[in-house]
């Protein structure tokens, strides 16, 4: 099998990479290097046995990805991870945002479209396509928000409301991405993707709030609460996830076309609060962090509901958030001189 891996020194990319190349797959992975941690992601993957190639390479571009798509139109997979990621920085920069991920996915379907149409083609979309869901009832119970009527949590037929610039770009894609498949007999699938953490994961103030708040406990640097950390999501440890995309590419007859949700659902939630409670167990201090406010299109619940995505492919979570905080704390320990020298 060969692997098309855009973001591939990224968090995400990085363990699909690993993964692939566990397994004796090819992987050519795509990236621009342009965030903070993705030279040593990628200092890490050339060292790993294997086969793999690295392109620098910019999605923003189209000649860039037509040249590496020419040159590997054998490709079985393309697993599109690379984009900009934080709401924040899309409120301050939506031109750029806009083009990584809205141009930038346009680029690599047309891509594989003209030079591996038969190729499955892996989007990470994001929950944020549901927007702010003015029209769902949120109530207050044992100190989190919780949703009224929806227990299970969103549905992928929920309403597309593109709050905020990144919420536009990424739903973009994600429309496209279908759109593809229906117009071009592309073989895509659409992740609508909860709240991801894990290792080698090197999280901010504006992205990434699992890995963030736990390396910031360990650094001793200090934590915003933006809103008032009731907020609650349905987190999925990045190994359950790299799982779902194997197992949308073993059945990708069946999930060819099609949009899923892919989070922790129902049985893997936890509030912004009870993650720092967690943190604190595992300190032994109490952490006091800062309040802000509420940031643009920032949604008091977030639940995944994941029903179609275990019958018609099989997966459900195995990682609970407890575990996975845990595993996450273990690994930020031993490397907190790398997380010092990324993060400054």
């Amino acid at each position: 099998m060969k692997v098309i891996i855009t973001g591939v020194a990224g968090f995400i990319g990085g363990h699909a990479a690993r993964r692939f190349l566990a397994q004796g797959a090819e992987v050519v992975g795509i990236d621009n290097l342009s965030r903070r941690g993705n030279a040593e992601n990628l200092d890490e993957l050339r060292q790993l046995p294997g086969k793999f190639t690295f392109v620098f390479g910019d999605i923003r571009n189209e000649n860039d990805m037509m040249r590496v798509f020419a040159a590997h139109t054998d490709a079985d997979v393309v697993l599109h991870l690379a984009g900009q990621v934080a709401v924040t920085t899309s409120v301050t920069n939506p031109r750029m945002d806009f083009e990584a991920n809205a141009l930038g996915t346009f680029n690599l379907l047309e891509a594989t479209r003209q030079h591996c149409p038969t190729a499955a083609f892996l989007y990470s979309s994001t929950n944020k396509v549901y927007g702010g869901m003015e029209q769902i009832v949120i109530i207050e119970k044992d100190g989190r928000y919780a949703y009224r009527d929806i227990p299970e949590g969103m549905v992928e037929e929920t309403p597309l409301d593109f709050h905020s610039p990144y919420g536009c770009s990424k739903g973009t894609g994600d429309q496209y991405v279908r759109d593809y498949a229906r117009i071009y007999g592309l073989k895509t699938v659409v992740f609508r993707q909860s709240c991801i953490y894990g290792t080698h994961q090197f999280g901010i103030e504006d992205q990434g709030w699992v890995a963030w708040f736990t390396i910031a406990t360990i650094l001793g640097k200090p934590i915003t609460l933006y809103g008032d950390g009731k907020q609650v999501r349905d987190v999925l440890w990045v190994d359950d996830l790299i799982d779902l995309y194997q197992a949308a590419i073993a059945k990708i007859d069946v999930a060819a076309g099609k949009v899923y949700n892919a989070g922790g659902g129902l049985a893997n939630t936890m509030s912004l609060r009870e993650l720092l409670s967690y943190l604190e167990e595992l300190a032994g201090h109490p952490i006091r962090p800062a309040e802000a406010q509420w940031r643009p299109g920032d949604q008091k619940v977030f639940i995944a509901d994941c029903t179609r995505v275990r019958e018609e492919l099989g997966w459900s979570p195995k990682v609970g958030p407890k575990e996975g905080v845990g595993r996450l704390w273990s690994w930020t320990h031993p490397n907190r001189a790398l997380l010092e020298k990324v993060l400054g």
